[in-house]
């Protein structure tokens, strides 16, 4: 094996980011039409079959794991309606695209909304939705996988799933989290619960579309209105919770990285985030020189030329991979 020594901050995983951020933004254009800007491989990609087998394989040589864990993640289990108007978001959000026609979940995030009473309404609805949701079985497999590995897992999901499936040492929230609570104008570093009074307002709302008035959340130092901790639909706080998730990754990455076979892992990472996880494991399997990447996407194939021989990408649904990963294990 060949003995590699990086130095500590090519494996801070937040300037990792921020440098693909960069790239993101100088090719936005690329990347808005569904591309990359990474030269990618010409390669004909292997038969699945074969590729399942070395999924397997790379597994089970494995010294550390580290999973990238996307909205493709979560979806492959039924949790999406987060962008259209799927039976799931009937199920879930069936009154207020009733009443208000709205179509997918996000959809609902940009409502102007007539009154605050039924933006809560619709918020609490929402985080109640994912708070409470069951282990989906993406994760299941992946506890399955993993079982009795070194792994980290690093997702942009704000839908607690992965830390239902796994301690919350071994995960890094970058983008948040539905169970918390911020404030709104960011006056204070603190995040607090939002479990408790979510569960209270859908209680209080009973078959209608909004709150009572005093039941909307505030923040306990200024008053202003509160908002959850996540990025997309406010004013995010990247506070010291956001940098600690952040901290969690960069010390497995700093204690595991050097002189170990390496498997990253991106698991139903699309376009809307490619610089926080994608680009950041390319670069990273690039450096490493006992790192491989398992890309698995049901929309796009993309390897990058720089890694053509240390990573293979699987355009398949994804639930369906990694249920056959574990039959490849138990197999062998």
């Amino acid at each position: 094996m060949k003995q590699v020594t990086k130095q500590a901050h090519e494996f801070d995983y937040e300037r990792l980011v921020m440098q693909t951020q960069m790239n993101y933004s100088n090719y936005y254009s690329v990347y808005a039409h569904g591309g990359t800007a990474e030269p990618l491989s010409s390669k004909k990609p292997l038969p699945y079959e074969q590729q399942i087998k070395i999924f397997a394989q790379k597994i089970k040589e494995a010294d550390h794991i580290i999973v990238g864990g996307a909205s493709g993640l979560s979806a492959a289990g039924g949790c999406d309606f987060y962008y259209t108007d799927s039976p799931s978001f009937y199920k879930y959000f069936g009154k207020f695209s009733k009443k208000y026609g709205i179509k997918g979940t996000f959809d609902g995030m940009r409502y102007h909304w007539q009154s605050r009473e039924e933006f809560w309404g619709y918020l609490a609805t929402f985080l109640y939705t994912t708070q409470h949701a069951p282990l989906r079985s993406p994760y299941k497999d992946l506890q399955k996988i993993l079982k009795g590995k070194d792994y980290f897992i690093l997702t942009t999901n704000q839908d607690t799933q992965a830390i239902k499936a796994f301690p919350e040492e071994k995960v890094a929230e970058i983008q948040g989290d539905h169970r918390y609570f911020q404030c709104s104008r960011q006056c204070t570093d603190d995040i607090w619960d939002a479990v408790k009074p979510v569960e209270e307002m859908v209680k209080a709302m009973g078959d209608g579309t909004g709150v009572p008035t005093d039941m909307i959340p505030h923040c306990p130092h200024c008053g202003a209105e509160a908002f959850p901790w996540v990025r997309g639909y406010g004013n995010f706080l990247e506070g010291t919770r956001y940098h600690q998730e952040y901290a969690k990754a960069t010390d497995y990455l700093k204690h595991n990285m050097n002189d170990s076979k390496v498997l990253f892992l991106e698991l139903g990472v699309g376009r809307m985030t490619p610089m926080l996880i994608q680009e950041p494991f390319w670069a990273l399997t690039d450096q490493l020189p006992d790192a491989y990447d398992i890309m698995v996407n049901r929309d796009y194939q993309f390897l990058p030329k720089k890694i053509e021989d240390k990573g293979q990408a699987i355009k398949a649904d994804l639930a369906q991979v990694l249920d056959d990963v574990v039959s490849e294990l138990k197999q062998n």
